[in-house]
C-alpha cells in the first residue's frame, strides 16, 4: 500500500536542459600552497619530484615544467595539473618557485 501523503520527489523535468558545456572557464581552488613531493610508489622505485598547487592553466603549467627540467637538467612531464620532475631536486625546485613569488612547502620525505 502506498501513502502518497509521503511522496518523495525523485525525477524532476522542471529545470529544462542542463547544458553540460558552459562557457565559464575551469577555475582551479586551493590554499596558495605550492607543494614539493617526493614520490617513488607505481614508479618501480624511480624517484619523482612531483610539484602541486600552481594554480594556472595547463598551458603555463608546461611553460614552468620545461623552465624547470632546464635548471635540474633532467625529464619531465605535466599530468593533471601536476608537474613531475625526475630526479631528485627538490631544494633547486624550491629556491626557483620562492624567487617567482610563491608560497613553497617541502611534503612528504
Amino acid at each position: 500500500m502506498i501513502n502518497n501523503d509521503d511522496s518523495v520527489l525523485v525525477f524532476s523535468t522542471d529545470g529544462g536542459r542542463i547544458n553540460p558545456t558552459s562557457n565559464t572557464p575551469e577555475i582551479k581552488e586551493g590554499d596558495g600552497i605550492v607543494r614539493i613531493r617526493r614520490e617513488t610508489k607505481g614508479r618501480k622505485g624511480k624517484g619523482v619530484i612531483t610539484v602541486t598547487g600552481i594554480l594556472l592553466d595547463d598551458k603555463a603549467l608546461k611553460v614552468i615544467a620545461k623552465e624547470l627540467k632546464k635548471l635540474c637538467g633532467c625529464g619531465g612531464s605535466v599530468k593533471d595539473g601536476i608537474i613531475e620532475i625526475q630526479g631528485d631536486n627538490r631544494e633547486v625546485i624550491k629556491s626557483f618557485l620562492e624567487k617567482k613569488q610563491y608560497t613553497v612547502k617541502l611534503a612528504g620525505g
